[in-house]
């Protein structure tokens, strides 16, 4: 395959291949990069090549633009393009409906736009995406096929106008995630609004997958259908739940193929992924969901156990369905027979509560030593043996009284600053008995991580250090003495794998308190002998 050196040459291929001819008006940015990219044309003999791959079914131009920006850049964008294993029967799934049009949305270089014109030279489509280099590819791709029956658009799906047609719209594709803390405050409006519109509760921390669910429910009409891979992440978290009761009641679920954790189908970009197949406009009775062990295991997207509607409109996580825990082997039990785990104290603002050792401002005793990072739980190594680099949590009393009086005026000097700096008007600090009380919890005697793209830390805390919300303290429901703790926290470090949490786009694997307390361990006698 000829080398793609840089961006400007990808759009130059891309020019070259017929890109300004294909899919409708050019937008101004998409313009604006052919006119950025103006240079030598492409050697004959390479567009050769890049036309028998496309018309074969490879993607060269996506596969260029992947390896140009890095994971990280595309991440902010939600850029992950995906593998033909999963295009193929999500297309099969979609044609088979028989549809009057095909919406791609969020189309990146036009994998699924384009495995629609291979197969099904007559059904229109319409391609959607916000980033003009996406839409040139797309549109590349389509002059190689000479698909003139399809409509490019280089816009936000999520308020992108479609045409009104006689017959079904099919909507496909993989739509960006991008995590909440990326979405501007203009899409996170929109998206309030527009759950008021489709009656459903929409959570401040839901990711942009689950907005192009939101956004196709309102541009769809009954009996129109849809097939999306998204992050498997919707299926468990509370601000996932859109997404679920959109599924129950209009969107129309028809059936969740749910990939194992083991399966990577997006290359480096550790996620898990599931593929949704639902029909607009019903409440349906069931629901079939299955687990998928391997990408070459998808096949159909008709298989799956039917999943009544009352059980997954009472259940707060769906991987239930399909990931059955299986007992602990002789002479292992749950975690949680031993331990509790609890995850550490939320200050409110770090910035506030949460200072150096050496801070002169207050008397020592109200300056905690305390884990505030994980990477200090990731270095520790085994146990923690010193407080010295650790941050302070400032943890003052409820009842300022029992300060002394040097302490007392300390403090009021302090809670002057902080309230002067909105301290006092945060969720966490308003809801608090004492807005200045953080409350941290007593020492744990091992401490864990619980979100990385590797196994949790387990570290034995030998100096009573507290913790915060970056990490859970795992506290014994009956006294332990410090042999037993040392022998359950190694067994913890060597036997604890990622595929045990779940794993958010971005590789992210993250372990809840309950699911940390489902972790198989050496039970009581083998702990104690």
């Amino acid at each position: 395959m000829p080398l793609i050196e840089s961006e400007a040459s990808l759009i130059r291929v891309a020019r070259d291949l017929g890109a300004p001819d294909f899919g409708g008006p050019v937008s101004a940015k998409e313009q604006a990069l052919l006119a950025q990219a103006s240079g030598e044309p492409t050697r004959a003999e390479s567009l050769d090549v890049f036309r028998k791959a496309i018309v074969s079914g490879v993607d060269p131009l996506g596969d260029a633009y992947c390896s140009l920006r890095t994971s990280a850049v595309r991440r902010l964008t939600g850029a992950v393009y995906t593998p033909p294993d999963i295009v193929r029967p999500m297309v099969d799934w979609v044609l088979g409906e028989g549809p009057a049009r095909v919406v791609d949305a969020g189309a990146g270089s036009g994998r699924f736009t384009l495995e629609i014109a291979r197969r099904d030279p007559s059904t229109p489509i319409v391609a959607i995406d916000l980033d003009p280099m996406a839409t040139l590819m797309t549109r590349a791709g389509l002059a190689v096929l000479g698909r003139r029956q399809a409509i490019v658009k280089q816009a936000d799906f999520t308020s992108a106008r479609l045409d009104p047609i006689d017959g079904r719209t099919a909507y496909i594709g993989n739509p960006p995630y991008v995590r909440h803390h990326d979405l501007t405050p203009q899409l996170k409006a929109w998206a309030q609004q527009a759950a008021r519109r489709a009656n459903v509760p929409m959570s401040g921390l839901a990711g942009l997958h689950a907005y192009f669910f939101l956004a196709t429910v309102l541009a769809a009409r009954s009996e129109d259908i849809g097939c999306f891979v998204t992050s498997g992440e919707w299926l468990d978290v509370n601000y996932g739940s859109i997404v679920r009761k959109l599924l129950l009641d209009g969107l129309g679920g028809q059936s969740v193929h749910v990939l194992e954790p083991t399966v990577r189908p997006f290359g480096n970009a550790a996620t898990t992924a599931v593929i949704t197949c639902f029909r607009v406009g019903q409440a349906p009775d069931a629901v079939r969901v299955r687990s998928v062990a391997s990408l070459a295991d998808i096949e159909h997207l008709d298989g799956g156990e039917p999943i009544e509607r009352e059980r997954l409109a009472a259940a707060s996580r769906w991987t239930v369905f399909v990931r059955h825990t299986e007992k602990p082997p002789a002479g292992y039990v749950e975690l949680g027979e031993l331990c509790q785990v609890h995850r550490g104290t939320v200050t409110g603002r770090n910035a506030v509560w949460i200072t150096k050792p050496d801070d002169h401002r207050l008397p020592e005793s109200v300056l905690v030593p305390t884990i505030t990072r994980a990477r200090e739980l990731f270095e520790a190594g085994e146990s923690l043996g010193s407080t010295e680099l650790l941050r302070r949590v400032i943890d003052l009393p409820r009842d300022l009284d029992e300060l002394d009086q040097d302490a007392r005026r300390a403090v009021e000097r302090f809670l002057r600053e902080a309230k002067s700096s909105g301290a006092a008007e945060g969720y966490i600090a308003s809801n608090r008995k004492a807005w200045w009380s953080v409350g941290l919890r007593a020492p744990a005697p091992i401490l864990a991580t619980y979100m990385a793209r590797k196994p949790p830390a387990f570290v034995r805390n030998l100096v009573g250090a507290r913790h915060i919300n970056i990490a859970h303290g795992l506290y014994p429901r009956q006294p332990l003495a410090d042999q037993a703790l040392d022998r359950l926290a190694q067994a913890l470090r060597t036997s604890t794998v990622v595929s045990q949490g779940r794993t958010y786009a971005g590789g992210l694997t993250k372990f809840e308190p309950k699911e940390m307390e489902r972790l198989p361990v050496p039970d009581l006698p083998q702990l104690l002998g």
